[in-house]
């Protein structure tokens, strides 16, 4: 149950940062204007973003139908989307293929969205949620709203994972303005999408964060996974800036939705 939580690792690290957001001379965000920048030179990453895409849905192109509870209705149902694969195919080795089949054919009682477990990268990054990037010049500190998800991003990290984790182990650098964050020690339990997308624990993920304007990121993620996949493939999307005056990260901890659907069987039975 650990997993699930809030390292408290993460919350010391965010309050030893405040003083570093605190000296960051981006000014206001404006729409349009060039890229804040830190106190040591480096586009400004600090703030709330958010992605604006069904990919939670499905990652490649798809058309809205019905969801899986039809006292739902419109509520519940698919909608439809424009897929963020590049090229819209995935290159899955004919036993990943049919294993896809299977997890999109049974998502409600297989993807672990569904169970409140983390999401992973890059799916956090594209839930419908909001996530809070806390720059310093040695960490990036990621705090994802679902589940309460969170990572430390090395900056000129050499260290390898020292096990595999729900969202793996995150080690950057700076490619000129371009930061490169290379995910590895993922374990196989997360999916990419409710479509059954998914992957092996030789998963490594690079992805690719550029500022276009102070409120735009360009997103780019390159998964490689020779276990699933027969070569590398990409994924890009605009996150977006959360710019409400009031703008916050707000608790879903989830966990307490899902103990029903998970341990209710276990509940004693009264003769």
């Amino acid at each position: 149950m650990a997993k699930r939580f809030l390292p408290a690792l993460f919350v010391v690290a965010v309050i030893a940062g405040a003083a570093w957001v605190a000296t960051t001379v981006s000014g206001g965000q404006t729409q349009g204007a060039e890229p804040g920048r830190t106190a040591d030179g480096k586009p400004d990453f600090n703030g709330i973003w958010q992605a604006m895409n069904s990919a939670n849905w499905d990652i490649q192109d798809h058309a809205a139908k019905q969801g899986p509870i039809v006292a739902l209705g419109a509520a519940f149902s698919v909608p439809a989307g424009q897929a963020i694969v590049a090229g819209n195919e995935i290159p899955y080795l004919p036993a990943a293929l049919a294993k896809k089949k299977e997890n999109g054919d049974n998502w409600v009682k297989l993807d672990p969205e569904v169970r409140c477990y983390m999401p992973g990268v890059p799916r956090a990054t594209y839930q419908p949620y909001p996530f809070q990037i806390v720059q310093t010049p040695t960490h990036w500190l990621v705090a994802y709203e679902f589940a309460s998800a969170s990572r430390i991003v090395y900056v000129n990290g050499k260290d390898e994972a020292p096990v595999d984790s729900w969202m793996g182990h995150s080690n950057a650098r700076w490619d000129g303005d371009t930061f490169v964050i290379e995910v590895t020690g993922n374990n196989d339990m997360t999916w990419f999408d409710r479509a059954g997308n998914h992957h092996s624990d030789a998963m490594k993920v690079t992805e690719r964060y550029t500022l276009t304007d102070r409120n735009t990121i360009n997103y780019e993620a390159t998964i490689e996974d020779p276990k699933t996949f027969s070569k590398p493939w990409k994924m890009n999307f605009p996150l977006y800036r959360r710019q409400e005056r009031n703008a916050q990260l707000l608790e879903y901890k989830c966990v307490e939705f899902v103990e029903e659907l998970m341990y209710g069987h276990l509940r004693k039975k009264s003769n």
